[in-house]
């Protein structure tokens, strides 16, 4: 055996649970075509994230006044070094993930790999030479790529998927934005912050579907106060590209509507990366396009894994994190937990920003549960209304009969920091009475979360 753990694919699935099997003392190998860290590091949450931060930066110049600050000049974007700052945040995150390998001894494969059988990966070089390499352990952790519909197959030119959208040249005029998902209002946001005419599209009739119906609503209006067209229960029934831009036909329940724009962008989900890794002719099970596998992980074939967004869950980096190291833990005999996919924190990084975990309120009433609800605007809120973010709010979801913490969702500035307290909140069978009695400091947009649980139970101070 070259190795105790081969892994295939080195983002944020792989590489954790590379690095806990090397903690665990095996010889781990991780096979790579591509750039260490995966869609994640490269092209996805982190380089996102940082034309995100030029965003809320850009935005708090031009609105400089508000806060008694005089800028001489018209600011503007200048979308080259915005793209190039984001690539330098990815290399220094790139340069550490390498330092990482280093320090536990993760073998670089390099290339693409394939199944040969449960103990054997070929792997095909850049060079193409093929080599087999052999493992006690494999683990399948190759991610998931932009989904592309039939009728809105991408170029990478005028129709684009979320990878062309991090690295556009230059600013378009218009941008029309298949999906209101996470990726999808993401990019809404920074582009029309930056300046470009955004026109977003969802089949459902409402933004950000799976969310709370509060959250939807909160959104939508942030979205449209912010100048962005959003068109509901639409689908794109055509795309024709052949002129200087996009002209797109698109199907509302008032009928065919056409609307211009010189990029579009398709953001309505994700594929796995399944195809020519060896699962066909090992005879590996599939549920629905999906790896399928069991609370450990484990394929049907002895010796197989899977985690990620190849297997059934929120494709989510932590969720692949947290899969990886549960699945290698339970090869090294240290008798993990399975892990609870109830309470599982989603974070999208748009302004105002949103985070949820557990239930919500349709969910749970759907459940059968009779709950109580605690909802907190921050408009009544010390630290936001100083902050300039007054927009939003903390809603809290518990059981009428036992106290249970439900569900929790949050809209406003920071929330992505401050839902990670109901994750433990809720680990820890917190009920209302708990997060009412723990003081929550002063002044900070926290405070909303106390106080919402104190609004459920009749017992809210500040509305």
């Amino acid at each position: 055996m070259n190795y105790d753990i081969i892994i295939i694919g080195s983002g944020p699935g792989g590489y954790v649970a590379g690095i806990r099997a090397s903690q665990c003392g095996m010889k781990v190998g991780i096979v790579e075509m591509a750039e260490l860290g995966g869609v994640c590091l490269n092209c996805g949450c982190i380089p996102a994230k940082s034309l995100l931060m030029s965003a809320e930066v850009f935005n708090l110049i031009k609105n400089a006044e508000k806060y008694g600050i005089k800028i001489n000049g018209k600011p503007g974007p200048d979308l080259s070094m915005i793209i190039k700052r984001a690539k330098m945040v990815v290399k220094g995150m790139s340069n550490g993930l390498s330092y990482l390998f280093q320090k536990n001894k993760i073998a670089h494969i390099e290339g693409r790999g394939k199944l040969v059988d449960n103990q054997t990966v070929e792997v095909t070089g850049p060079d193409g030479k093929k080599n087999n390499f052999r493992a006690k352990h494999i683990i399948l952790a190759t991610g998931a790529r932009s989904r592309e519909l039939p009728g809105l197959k991408q170029d990478g030119r005028k129709i684009i998927g979320y990878r062309e959208a991090l690295i556009l040249n230059s600013l378009p005029e218009s941008m029309l934005i298949v999906g209101s998902g996470a990726i999808g209002i993401e990019f809404a946001h920074f582009y029309n912050i930056m300046g470009t005419k955004i026109t977003l599209i969802e089949f459902m009739p409402s933004v950000v579907p799976l969310a709370d119906k509060d959250i939807s609503a909160q959104l939508a209006r942030s979205f449209k106060q912010a100048g962005i067209n959003i068109m509901l229960n639409s689908t794109v029934e055509s795309i024709d590209t052949k002129g200087k831009g996009c002209n797109v036909v698109i199907k509302t329940k008032e009928g065919n509507k056409r609307v211009e724009a010189d990029i579009v962008l398709s953001a309505t989900g994700i594929t796995p990366n399944i195809e020519n890794m060896g699962i066909e002719e090992l005879d590996i099970k599939l549920d629905n396009g999906k790896i399928k596998v069991d609370e450990y992980y484990r394929t049907n074939v002895e010796g197989v894994y899977a985690i990620g967004d190849i297997v059934h869950g929120p494709a989510l980096a932590h969720v692949a994190s947290k899969e990886g190291i549960i699945c290698v833990e339970k090869i090294a005999d240290k008798n993990p937990l399975p892990l609870r996919y109830d309470n599982i924190p989603a974070c999208i990084y748009t302004s105002p920003e949103i985070a949820s975990v557990g239930m919500t309120e349709k969910a749970a009433r759907d459940a059968g549960y009779n709950i109580k609800v605690g909802k907190f605007p921050f408009s009544a809120s010390g630290k936001a209304n100083a902050a300039g973010h007054s927009e939003g709010f903390v809603k809290l979801i518990f059981d009428a009969g036992y106290g249970e913490l439900l569900g929790c969702c949050m809209i406003g500035a920071n929330v992505t920091e401050m839902i990670a307290e109901i994750v433990v909140a809720r680990n820890l069978e917190t009920t209302g009475y708990e997060i009412i009695n723990s003081i929550h400091p002063h002044p900070t947009m926290s405070e909303a979360v106390m106080e919402a649980a104190a609004t459920a139970y009749q017992k809210a101070i500040h509305v």
